[in-house]
C-alpha cells in the first residue's frame, strides 16, 4: 500500500533531521507530571555513559513517559503493590477481570465501566482485544540515556511471556522506541495453546524553537488461540468432584479440539503540530494548528476442521472457515488556544472511513445477507479546560455531523483540592453511538451465526463521583442509565445479538486504602455493585473485593528490598457471562451461577538495584475450598501453580 512507503520515507527523514546532534538539553515541554510524589531513590548520578545521548547526572525522573493525551510521568523503578498487581500478561490490574484457565485467553468481566467518549462503532469480537493494544495505550518517550526494559514469566506448560523494550533519543529532539510482547503457553487442558505478539514502534521529534511537534506510531498485532468449547457437560461433575484420577487436566474431554481463531491488526499513526503564535516569551497565549492521520487495518477468523453440534447445523460438514475484516481511515485537523487567564480551548474536524465485511453474500431461507458495510462520518469536537485557584473545569463535546453514523458524547468534568491530601471530582458522561460492526452484518459457516440487523443507537448517562485521601483512602461511586443496550444471547437458536428496549440502571461503590504498621501493610479493595433494572441482561457480581496482607523491609544491608505477603480475592455467586468461541465474545446466560469462592494467592517478590523479581503461589487454596471454581460456564479457574518472572531495567 502507498501509505508503507509514505512511512518508510517519513522514518528516514527524521532519523537524518536528527542524527548527529549529540548534545542533550535540558527537556522542558508543556506536558505535566501526574507522578511527582513518586520516590527520587533511583538517582542515575555519576553513572557513566558513551552512547550517543550522553549525560552523567540524568535521573530517574528524567526518564519521562508521555501519553497521547500529554499527560506525562517518569519511569518508575520502585517495587510497591500496585507492581504486584500489574505484572500478568497484560502488564495492569486484574482487579476487575477474571482470566480464563491459559494464559493468552479471553477475560470475563467482574464489572462495567460504562463511561463512554466514542461516537464511532468498533470491530467487534471483543473478547480478543483484551491483549489489543489500541492508539491511547502506545506512549512516547524522553529520555538522557538509551533505555532497555525486559519483562519475563513463566506460562502455563511450555512456553513464556518475554516484552523487550528499548528507547533512545539520538537528540534531545528526536526519540524513538521499539518493543515487542511475545507469549506462547500450551496450558492445562486438551486444545487450549494461545500465542500472541505485539510489535509496537515508536517516533517523536520536536523543532529546535519548539513550535513543531510530531509523534508517530507502528503497531502490528496477532493473538492466537486453540479453542476446546470447555470441559464437556459429562465430565463437570468429574472436576467439581475432585476425583483424584482427574488432577490431570488433560485427560478431561473437551467440547471439541478441532478449532482456533487468530485477530490480526496493524496500525499507522501520525499526530504533529505547529505553534503558530506565542504572544509573550512566557508562553502566556499560544495558537497551535495539528494534523492526526490514523490507518488500520484488522481481521478475525475462527476455523475448525469439522462442525460441531454445540453450534448448530453449518453449510459444510468440513473445514470451516469464518473470515471477517476491518479497514478504519481517520484524519482530523485540530486547532487549540492556551491562555494562562481564560484557560485552554479545543476544537477538530475530523473524517472517518470504515470499510467492513466478508467477500461473498450469505443466502439464508430465502433471505439475501450483505457481505459489506461501507460507511464514512463527518464528526467535530470541541473541548474547555480551565483551573482556578483549587478548582478544575474540563469538558468535552463531540458529534458526528454528516455522514453515515449518528453519535454525539458530552464529557464534563469538575475537581476541587480541599488541601494537599484531600480532592474530590464530580463527572457528567453522556454518549450515544452505533452497534459494533458484528452486532450489525455477521457471517460463519455455521448457520444460526448469519444475521443483519439494524439497531438504534446504544445511548448512556453516567454521573460519577471520586474522592482522594492519601490519609482516608479513595472512594469512587458512578450511577449510569443505559437505553437501547446491546448484548449477546442465546434464545434457543444459537448466540445471537440483541437490543433491550428497557432501561439498565446501574449503580457502583468502591472504595481502597492502605494500611500501614511499621513494616506490614494491608491493602483493600472492595466493589459493591447493583442493576436496579434490567438486572437479567446485566449481570455482575453484587461484592467483588482483594485483600493484601504484607510485609515489606530491606534486607542483606539493603542489598535487596523484600517483600511478601498474601492476596485475599472474592467475589459473590451470580449468573456469570458464557463464552462463545465463534463471535469471540461473551455473552448473557440466566441458567448457571458461579462464584462465591476464594483465591488466596502467597508471593514473595524483591527488588535488587533496578530488577523486580515476582514469585507467586497462585491460588494455592485450589484444593482445599472445593473445586467450584469458573471463569465462565463449562471453563474452570486456574488450579494451584507456582510462577516466577522479572522486570529488569539497562540505563547505558
Amino acid at each position: 500500500m502507498i501509505y508503507k512507503y509514505a512511512i518508510v520515507l517519513l522514518l528516514i527523514f527524521s532519523f537524518q533531521s536528527s542524527i548527529g546532534q549529540r548534545t542533550l538539553r535540558t527537556f522542558d515541554g508543556n506536558n505535566r507530571n501526574m507522578n511527582s510524589s513518586r520516590t527520587m531513590a533511583d538517582s542515575m548520578a555519576n553513572r557513566a555513559s558513551n552512547n550517543v545521548a550522553k549525560n552523567l547526572d540524568a535521573k530517574i525522573e528524567d526518564y519521562k513517559i508521555i501519553s497521547r493525551q500529554h499527560d506525562t510521568i517518569y519511569l518508575d523503578t520502585t517495587l510497591t503493590i500496585q507492581k504486584e498487581y500489574k505484572f500478568n500478561y497484560l502488564r495492569r490490574d486484574y482487579f476487575n477481570l477474571l482470566p480464563l484457565n491459559n494464559m493468552g485467553q479471553a477475560f470475563n468481566s467482574l464489572s462495567y465501566d460504562l463511561y463512554n467518549r466514542n461516537m464511532q462503532p468498533g470491530f467487534g469480537s471483543k473478547a480478543k482485544h483484551f491483549n489489543y493494544m489500541g492508539v491511547n495505550e502506545i506512549h512516547y518517550f524522553h529520555v538522557p540515556t538509551p533505555l532497555t526494559e525486559l519483562m519475563f514469566k513463566t506460562s502455563f506448560e511450555q512456553g513464556q511471556l518475554l516484552d523487550a523494550f528499548f528507547t533512545v533519543n539520538t537528540s534531545e529532539q528526536f526519540n524513538f522506541s521499539i518493543a515487542y510482547k511475545g507469549m506462547r503457553s500450551l496450558g492445562k487442558y486438551q486444545h487450549i495453546l494461545s500465542s500472541s505478539g505485539n510489535f509496537r514502534f515508536t517516533s517523536s521529534y520536536h523543532s529546535k524553537n519548539k513550535r513543531y511537534y510530531m509523534r508517530m506510531h507502528l503497531v502490528n498485532q496477532g493473538i492466537l488461540n486453540q479453542e476446546n468449547g470447555g470441559i464437556s457437560e459429562e465430565q463437570l461433575a468429574e472436576f467439581e468432584n475432585g476425583n483424584s484420577e482427574f488432577t490431570d487436566r488433560s485427560v478431561f474431554d473437551p467440547l471439541f479440539e478441532d478449532a482456533e481463531s487468530n485477530l490480526e491488526g496493524r496500525r499507522f499513526y501520525l499526530d504533529h503540530s505547529y505553534l503558530l503564535k506565542q504572544q509573550d516569551s512566557l508562553g502566556n497565549h499560544g495558537l497551535t494548528i495539528g494534523n492526526v492521520i490514523h490507518m488500520e487495518d484488522k481481521l478475525y477468523q475462527f476455523n475448525q476442521s469439522s462442525n460441531s453440534a454445540v453450534f448448530g447445523d453449518a453449510f459444510v460438514s468440513s473445514d470451516l472457515s469464518d473470515k471477517n475484516t476491518f479497514g478504519h481511515f481517520y484524519t482530523e485537523i485540530n486547532a487549540a488556544y492556551n491562555n494562562n487567564i481564560l484557560g485552554f480551548f479545543k476544537a477538530k474536524l475530523g473524517y472517518n472511513q470504515f470499510n467492513y465485511g466478508y467477500n461473498s453474500l450469505a443466502i439464508i431461507n430465502g433471505q439475501e445477507i450483505g457481505n459489506r458495510l461501507k460507511e464514512s462520518v463527518m464528526s467535530f469536537e470541541g473541548g474547555y479546560k480551565n483551573q482556578i485557584g483549587a478548582f478544575l473545569i474540563d469538558a468535552d463535546l463531540g458529534i458526528n455531523v454528516a455522514g453515515d453514523l449518528e453519535g454525539n458524547f458530552l464529557d464534563a468534568k469538575a475537581r476541587y483540592q480541599f488541601s494537599s491530601d484531600i480532592d474530590a471530582w464530580l463527572r457528567l458522561n453522556l454518549n450515544s453511538s452505533a452497534a459494533d460492526y458484528n452486532y450489525r452484518l455477521y457471517q460463519s459457516d455455521y448457520l444460526n451465526y448469519n444475521w443483519q440487523n439494524n439497531f438504534k443507537n446504544q445511548q448512556s448517562q453516567q454521573l460519577a463521583f471520586e474522592l482522594n485521601s492519601k490519609k482516608y483512602g479513595q472512594l469512587s461511586s458512578d450511577f449510569t442509565l443505559v437505553n437501547n443496550y446491546l448484548y449477546f444471547e442465546n434464545q434457543g437458536s444459537g448466540v445471537k445479538p440483541y437490543q433491550f428496549n428497557g432501561n439498565i440502571n446501574y449503580l457502583r461503590v468502591k472504595y481502597e486504602k492502605e494500611f500501614k504498621f511499621k513494616k506490614f501493610g494491608l491493602y483493600n479493595t472492595v466493589l459493591y455493585q447493583q442493576v436496579l433494572e434490567g438486572g437479567q441482561i446485566l449481570n455482575i457480581p453484587q461484592i467483588n473485593s482483594r485483600h493484601t496482607f504484607y510485609y515489606a523491609d530491606e534486607v542483606f544491608k539493603k542489598a535487596m528490598y523484600l517483600q511478601t505477603g498474601i492476596n485475599f480475592s472474592y467475589f459473590s455467586k451470580y449468573n456469570m457471562n458464557a463464552y462463545d468461541p465463534v463471535l469471540a465474545e461473551f455473552y448473557t446466560q440466566n441458567d448457571i451461577s458461579h462464584g462465591n469462592f476464594p483465591r488466596i494467592d502467597f508471593f514473595l517478590n524483591a527488588k535488587i538495584q533496578q530488577t523486580r523479581i515476582f514469585l507467586k503461589a497462585e491460588h494455592f487454596n485450589s484444593s482445599l475450598t472445593g473445586y467450584n471454581y469458573y471463569s465462565a460456564p463449562n471453563y474452570p479457574y486456574r488450579d494451584f501453580v507456582v510462577r516466577f518472572g522479572l522486570v529488569w531495567n539497562f540505563f547505558l
